[in-house]
């Protein structure tokens, strides 16, 4: 792709899996979601555990906005099998500091991941990572150190913790969030991303880049990018 971005885009958002990272999520999700249960699997059945997150998983979905994801998915996850958050904590820790780190095996770095963000930075953009906050800080900074893009000085990360709201095809709250936070106007902002959870800003105003990948279709729903391409043709606008 040829030319140079809108000149008013003063906030650069990137989504993480797919876009930053090469990952694998067909592999990944089943294991982290296994793995996990298995770090309680001595207090809760594996099965009952599973099913427990994909239901706060979809209760976060649901965010109206009135309070974080975290305690969305805390309301829905907790009590199970009688045990609090309190007394779990201390096995998520560790999973998260042991387990955790061994699924980098179902994923990559991209070549020019770090060389788009650095540039972006040079150019003097503020950088987003706009992933979909369903997971905790740790695990969405370890993707980045998989990506090695962790040492950048993001204006935002989107997490579990600090969103009141995930990315939707249905309503744009999640967006709007961003922009409240960073404190630009929607035309100021390029989202960049691979699905059609990325696509939809450009609803609320936002320009979007698509980052293309093989047998990626939308359907007629999803508003066209303003930009597609690769890392390395964005890397070349920027």
């Amino acid at each position: 792709m040829n030319g140079k971005l809108d000149g008013k885009i003063k906030a650069i958002l990137f989504d993480l899996d797919c876009t930053l990272l090469d990952i694998d999520l067909d592999k990944f999700i089943p294991e982290y979601l296994k793995s996990l249960a298995q770090s309680v699997a001595h207090l809760i059945p594996p099965k009952k555990f599973i099913s427990k997150i994909l239901q706060a998983s979809n209760a976060i979905e649901q965010n109206d906005g009135t309070i974080s994801n975290l305690e969305v998915y805390e309301k829905v996850f907790f009590p199970i099998e009688g045990y609090s958050w309190e007394q779990l904590e201390p096995y998520f820790n560790e999973y998260y500091e042991k387990d955790f780190p061994k699924l980098c095996q179902y994923a990559d770095k991209k070549p020019e991941a770090r060389a788009v963000v650095q540039k972006a930075f040079d150019k003097g953009y503020d950088v987003i990572i706009a992933t979909t906050p369903l997971l905790p800080a740790t695990a969405i900074e370890q993707r980045l150190e998989w990506a090695d893009v962790a040492d950048f000085p993001y204006r935002l990360i989107t997490t579990i913790e600090n969103s009141h709201a995930t990315k939707s095809t249905t309503h744009l709250l999640y967006y709007d969030q961003i922009l409240n936070k960073i404190g630009y106007p929607a035309d100021a902002c390029l989202m960049v991303g691979d699905e059609d959870k990325d696509l939809v800003a450009k609803r609320c105003g936002m320009k979007t880049f698509l980052i293309e990948h093989k047998d990626k279709k939308f359907s007629l729903e999803i508003p066209e990018p303003t930009y597609k391409g690769s890392l390395y043709d964005l890397k070349l606008m920027l």
